[in-house]
C-alpha cells in the first residue's frame, strides 16, 4: 500500500507529514514516560522481522493481485502501540530511502496509512479491548484478524481520500474506492492469519512478551534471549531466502491503479517539489526495488533483504540510545 508521489499534491502530502509527525511526537513522549529500556531490543528485532515479512508478497487467488503484511497490529500486540508506531516509522523510512519503496513526498501519508491504524486502532483499541479480561489463543486469533482487517480497510480508505483531496489524478473516487476496499479486505484477512500465527507462537513461548498480558499469564517456557534469537533468525531467513518466492503480481494499490488506468504507475506532476523528492531518493536508494541497481538477481534480493532488516534493527537501537541519553541529560539539568 506504499503510495507514490504521483498520487498526492504537495499540500496533502505536507498535511499528512504534519499528522504523522504529531502522532510520532506523542508516541515518543509516551515511550519516554514509560521508561522501559528493556523494550528496546524487542523493538529492534521485531522491527527487523516486520521488514522481512513485508518482503513476502503473497498472491490473492483469482484476482491477479498480491499483498503483504503491514505489521502495525503485530508490533502493537508485542511492544504496545506507541513503541510500535515508532518502530513502524523506522521500517517505512528505510524502505523509502534505501529501497525507494514509496515516494519520499508520500512518506507522511504512508506512515499514517500503514502504521497509524495498525498501531492505534488495531493495537490500542481492538487488541487492548480483547485482552481486558485475560489472554487466550482464541482471543489472540480473533483480535489479530479483526484488527488487521479494520486497519487495512481504514488504510485503503485513507489512500482513496488522500488521492481525491489531492486532485492531481483523473481517478474517480467511487470507482477507486470500489477497487481498493475489497482487495484490501482479502489482504487484511491474510495479514490477520499471519499475525495470529506469530502471536500465538509468542504466547506459547513467552506470554509475558505480549502487551496487556496479566501477571498470571507471565509463566514462560522460553527465555527472552532465545525468543529474540528465534525471531531474528526468522527475519534473516524470510528476508534473505523466502523473499525470493514473493509474488511478482502488483499489490492491492498497484492492482487498483492498473484496473483503472491500464498501468501500475502514474507520472508525477511537473514540479520542483516532485523533482526534489525523486532526486533525493535517487541518491539515497542504494538498493532500488530491493536489488542491486540495474539488476534483478536473486543474490541482490537476498542481500537487500538481510541488509534492510539489519539496518532497521540498528536504526531502532541507535534511536533508543539517543533517546535514553537525551533523557538522562535532561534529568541532570
Amino acid at each position: 500500500m506504499h503510495m507514490a508521489d504521483a498520487l498526492l499534491s504537495s499540500a496533502v502530502a505536507g498535511g499528512m507529514y504534519a499528522c504523522s509527525l504529531v502522532a510520532a511526537g506523542y508516541a515518543l513522549r509516551k515511550v519516554q514516560q514509560e521508561r522501559n529500556d528493556k523494550i528496546l531490543p524487542v523493538m529492534g528485532v521485531m522491527g527487523a522481522f516486520v521488514f522481512a515479512v513485508q518482503m513476502l508478497n503473497f498472491t490473492i487467488p483469482g484476482t491477479g493481485s498480491s499483498g503483504h503484511l503491514c505489521g502495525g497490529m503485530l508490533l502493537a500486540a508485542v511492544v504496545g502501540p506507541y513503541a510500535a508506531f515508532l518502530t513502524m516509522i523506522s521500517v517505512l523510512l528505510i524502505q523509502c530511502l534505501l529501497f525507494a519503496d514509496g515516494g519520499l513526498l508520500a512518506l507522511g501519508a504512508n506512515i499514517w496509512n500503514m502504521a497509524f491504524y495498525g498501531c492505534f486502532v488495531g493495537g490500542d483499541v481492538i487488541w487492548a479491548l480483547a485482552m481486558r479480561s485475560g489472554m487466550t489463543r482464541t482471543k489472540i486469533i480473533i483480535a489479530s484478524v479483526l484488527g488487521s482487517v479494520l486497519s487495512l480497510q481504514l488504510g485503503a480508505f485513507s489512500v482513496s481520500v488522500e488521492t481525491l483531496l489531492s486532485g492531481i489524478t483523473q481517478l474517480p473516487f467511487a470507482a477507486f474506492l470500489l477497487f481498493m476496499q475489497p482487495i484490501h479486505l482479502a489482504i487484511g484477512l491474510v495479514e490477520g492469519a499471519i499475525t495470529a500465527a506469530v502471536l500465538v507462537f509468542l504466547f506459547a513461548a513467552r506470554p509475558s512478551l505480549l502487551w496487556c498480558a496479566e501477571e498470571s499469564e507471565s509463566a514462560s517456557s522460553v527465555s527472552l534471549k532465545n525468543v529474540l534469537t528465534i525471531m531474528g533468525a526468522a527475519a534473516v531467513v524470510l528476508a534473505g531466502g523466502l523473499s525470493l518466492l514473493a509474488s511478482e503480481l502488483p499489490d492491492g494499490l498497484e492492482w487498483s491503479l492498473e484496473r483503472m488506468t491500464g498501468s501500475t504507475e502514474l507520472e508525477s506532476a511537473d514540479s520542483s517539489v516532485y523533482a526534489l523528492s525523486e532526486a533525493v531518493q535517487s541518491v539515497t536508494a542504494l538498493l532500488p526495488d530491493y536489488n542491486f541497481a540495474g539488476s534483478e538477481s536473486a543474490a541482490g534480493t537476498s542481500f537487500a533483504g538481510v541488509v534492510g532488516a539489519v539496518i532497521v534493527m540498528l536504526l531502532i537501537l541507535a534511536g533508543g540510545k539517543v533517546l535514553k541519553s537525551f533523557r538522562g541529560n535532561h534529568e541532570q539539568a
